[in-house]
């Protein structure tokens, strides 16, 4: 049972890694920026945090890796707590992944609202 809080540090560290992503993004401008940039930045990135980090996708997501890893295991080592800890760690890639899909997703709501606003984004 020791190593189960072993599985947490993945998530924590791709929580930490996305802090200044997604909502929080900054995007290129190629040419110049009008006076009321940090404003449209501001409203854009607002936007963005408002779509949740995790949704009805994530726990879909969560399930079908959890299943798939538990499946694995369970195929190759059939002990119950090596299935048990697979699946937990199928669920945690998941949900990882899901919220980095999502990260992703807030950065173009981002791209998108300050071309939308007259910025030629690059990146």
């Amino acid at each position: 049972m020791r190593s189960g809080k072993y599985m947490v540090i993945p998530v924590v560290l791709l929580i930490a890694a996305c802090q200044n992503t997604g909502a929080n993004y900054t995007p290129v401008i190629d040419g110049p920026v009008n006076p009321n940039y940090n404003y449209d930045l501001a409203q854009c990135r607002q936007l963005a945090a408002s779509q949740p980090m995790l949704n009805g996708d994530t726990a879909m997501t969560s399930a079908a890796t959890a299943g798939v890893a538990a499946a694995g295991t369970a195929v190759i080592s059939n002990k119950g707590h090596n299935v048990r800890n697979a699946g937990i760690v199928g669920a945690l890639a998941g949900v990882g992944a899901s919220a980095l899909q999502n990260n992703q997703n807030r950065e173009s709501i981002i791209a998108n609202c300050m071309r939308g606003r007259g910025y030629r984004v690059v990146g």
